[in-house]
């Protein structure tokens, strides 16, 4: 069982930045994937990023050079941090496990305005 709980959300400026934490249950480095995950209104859920065990990321190319996907050992924390902000950004955020079952997050709304 891994529990996901984000924080972070919340309204920024065309150009801004927001970084998104999410508070994994367990060891970060024993979960196979990690990722974000999000909703923009009316749309289907869609990738953002992702970091594996090993370290490998991967980025959606709408975000890839304004988002970095992160992770600390320490703390079992995933973080996003989102840069360079448009409004086609806005949507709710996920934070996903990839282990022996998939986990998500409760998510967070995240707002960009013009």
């Amino acid at each position: 069982q891994v529990q996901l709980v984000e924080s972070g959300g919340g309204l920024a400026q065309a150009g801004g930045s927001l970084t998104l934490s999410c508070a994994v249950s367990r060891n970060i480095f024993s979960i196979n994937r990690m990722g974000w995950f999000r909703q923009p209104p009316g749309k289907v859920r869609e990738l953002v990023a992702n970091i594996a065990a090993g370290g490998i990321t991967n980025y959606a190319d709408s975000v890839r050079g304004r988002f970095t996907i992160s992770r600390d050992g320490a703390t079992n924390t995933l973080y996003l941090q989102m840069d360079s902000l448009k409004p086609e950004d806005t949507a709710v955020y996920y934070c996903h496990a990839e282990s022996y079952y998939n986990y998500w997050g409760q998510g967070t709304q995240v707002t960009v305005s013009a």
